[in-house]
């Protein structure tokens, strides 16, 4: 039994529907979660400086005194090197490995598209890990650099015309290409899952990583007795890097029922 908090980690707010997650399947644990805001977009960025930001927010994660670290976000799973993650003194996990097995299990004509950051997808982690599993997959992978903007700017209700005219000029040539399944490789693009769902067609299968993730974060934590017995009453503690409004404004809304919580700025380069 360990009663430290978990710690969640993101560039923006994409990450708190991971943070949703957690909160459903485990409800009596803790939470940090930190929001890269000040910062965000990652996945626009070049390798260096996506580790350097990935090193800065695991380490006040660990100053808050988590036990397990949460890295929510496509991009920075794809680029922090794993044998740094090994190394760290609490168990690291990111959103690839389950993420890809969701798809690797979802899929029936083995044609898998990818979705993420321009970062993720040259990366090429996704795939890689998938043609592991199903060596006879055909991937089709498409950077799409406007979602997170576009979330971060909350334009992803039903019927936004703006979202609705990105999706389309984005993911025609995967529909094209008769994808069944799609993994959404960004924790940001739940928001526009319907909007995304629309499109694709009711025949495509969507992948959450926010939300395959959080269901193997917590067989993990189950796995390696960090959980701390409580089936109820966890909270939650959220630190940004910007102006603590705009989590205000949106965070409910990524949370759902299960918004609230002290919201906290710091200074993330100090870290």
């Amino acid at each position: 039994m360990d009663t430290r908090p978990i710690g969640v980690f993101d560039s923006g707010l994409g990450g708190l529907t991971a943070v949703r997650q957690l909160r459903r399947v485990l409800p009596g644990e803790d939470i940090v979660y930190f929001g890269d805001t000040g910062r965000v977009p990652y996945g626009s960025r070049g390798q260096d400086i996506i580790v350097q930001y990935a090193r800065q927010d695991i380490r006040f994660l660990l100053s808050r005194d988590v036990k397990f670290i949460i890295a929510a976000c496509g991009t920075v799973s794809s680029t922090y090197p794993p044998e740094e993650a090994a190394r760290l003194p609490v168990p690291f996990t990111g959103v690839v490995g389950a993420t890809a097995r969701a798809a690797v299990d979802a899929t029936h004509n083995r044609r898998i598209g990818i979705i993420g950051t321009a970062a993720t997808v040259r990366s090429g982690s996704y795939a890689a890990v998938i043609r592991d599993m199903l060596p006879e997959v055909e991937i089709f992978a498409k950077a799409c650099p406007m979602f997170v903007p576009l979330v971060e700017n909350g334009y992803f209700n039903d019927g936004n015309p703006v979202a609705k005219l990105i999706i389309a000029e984005y993911l025609q040539e995967l529909k094209d290409k008769g994808v069944d399944t799609l993994i959404l490789g960004c924790t940001h693009y739940p928001l526009l899952k319907k909007l995304i769902g629309d499109f694709m067609g009711d025949e495509v299968r969507l992948v959450d990583s926010g939300k395959v993730t959080a269901q193997a974060a917590a067989a993990a934590l189950e796995d390696l007795g960090l959980l701390n017995g409580k089936s109820s009453g966890g909270t939650a503690r959220y630190f940004v890097s910007d102006t603590p409004e705009n989590f205000a404004e949106l965070g409910s809304i990524f949370l759902g029922e299960f918004a609230g919580g002290p919201v906290e700025r710091i200074a993330i380069e100090t870290y």
